[in-house]
């Protein structure tokens, strides 16, 4: 008999581990705010929550980092539920599921790491075998939109059964004034090539003769290159006046910069969700985002059938182009879509949905583990 049989499983108690960076506000994601609201939602339904915050260069740890994770892993108690981000354990499989043995664990899935844009090929395949292992080798995988779990379940050959769907939550706010109703155009994401703002750019160019300011919303990336890649995509198309790269926002900064958005912009090339999708959503704010993963989950429709927003095919600047005509020329259709947006927010759900659907799959996976 494993350790984890001998040991009656605690039902109220789960460890959660983190990468090391999910407090620094400053650096916002979304992963990191689904972790945060995460923790928080269900040590408000009554769970006690043991966060474990495991610094590194994940998914690819240096031998340090994963010292680290190992001892934090080993320090648990026998038999407890354990609830890991898959940014840390999907690429150390040899760490985590040996401990599948004595541990109830469950892995949450925020982004395939394999799907990350711009990786090598062979770093590309490198990720998503060591995913594969992982996730075979656990108890339950967590996924945040219906698409993301379909996709997981298929791709890596995973029971259906142990992929559950765990949408994040939305914090209710109040409605956008916007600005003039059409002009302002607000994209929050990190400025990596995964979010596509440079295709916002060149779309944006195309459109130099209308009236239009664009606010770009996020963290900057790490080295810098994809940055100074944006500036010099402006600094070309002549659109360093209008454009504007703020870096990150949160709290009254980022409530402020949605409250003055008329449209919110999502260029993504690959996206398991969208939380900004259903915050924009939740203030009546209509979307023109890539048709892609699990965006259209997040855009969703209202009551009556309409969608609150536009899609477009990812990677593709004249169609992204032509929906910002629309969006511009067209007065019925702006006011059909804030129509849409405004009734879709009544359909969003807030946090404590997502950890009393987090809190039933880990008493599942306890119960059928014991």
């Amino acid at each position: 008999m494993s350790a984890a049989g001998a040991v009656a499983p605690d039902v109220r108690t789960v460890h959660v581990v983190l990468p090391g960076d999910v407090d620094d506000t400053a650096v916002p994601s979304g992963g990191n705010v689904y972790d945060r609201r995460l923790n928080q939602s269900l040590a408000a339904g009554g769970r006690t929550v043991h966060e474990i915050a495991v610094t590194g260069d994940w998914p690819r740890p240096d031998d340090a980092a994963r010292e680290r994770l190992a001892r934090s892993l080993a320090a648990v108690p026998d038999g407890a539920c354990v609830l890991l981000d898959g940014l840390v354990a999907c690429g150390v499989p040899d760490i985590v599921v040996p401990q599948s043995g004595r541990l109830r664990l469950a892995v949450l899935v925020h982004l395939p790491l394999a799907d990350e844009t711009g990786l090598p090929p062979e770093v590309a395949a490198e990720l998503d075998s060591r995913e594969r292992e992982t996730l075979h080798g656990v108890g339950a995988v967590v996924a945040t939109s219906p698409w993301a779990g379909r996709r997981l379940v298929q791709h890596h050959e995973l029971p259906p059964s142990r992929v559950h769907v765990v949408p994040p939550g939305t914090d209710a706010a109040p409605l956008a004034p916007g600005t003039d109703g059409s002009s302002h155009l607000l994209c929050v994401a990190s400025v990596t090539p995964r979010k596509g703002q440079d295709v916002l750019i060149e779309a944006l160019a195309d459109l130099a003769d209308l009236p239009w300011s664009c606010e770009l919303v996020g963290p900057l990336d790490r080295d810098g290159a994809y940055t100074e890649l944006m500036r010099e995509l402006l600094a070309a198309t002549g659109l360093t006046g209008r454009v504007r790269l703020t870096g990150p926002l949160t709290g009254q900064d980022l409530a402020g910069a949605y409250a003055a958005a008329d449209l919110l912009v999502l260029p993504s090339r690959a996206e398991t969700f969208g939380m900004v999708v259903t915050e924009a959503l939740m203030r009546g704010i209509p979307v023109l985002a890539s048709d892609v993963g699990g965006v259209p989950d997040a855009l969703g429709q209202a009551p009556d059938g309409s969608l609150p927003g536009i899609l477009v095919p990812p990677g593709d600047r004249a169609a992204l182009a032509a929906g910002l005509r629309r969006w511009f020329a067209e007065d019925a259709l702006r006011r059909r879509l804030r129509t849409s947006a405004r009734d879709r927010r009544d359909t969003l759900r807030g946090w404590e949905e997502t950890s009393r659907r987090m809190d039933a799959v880990l008493r599942k996976m306890v119960r059928e583990g014991s």
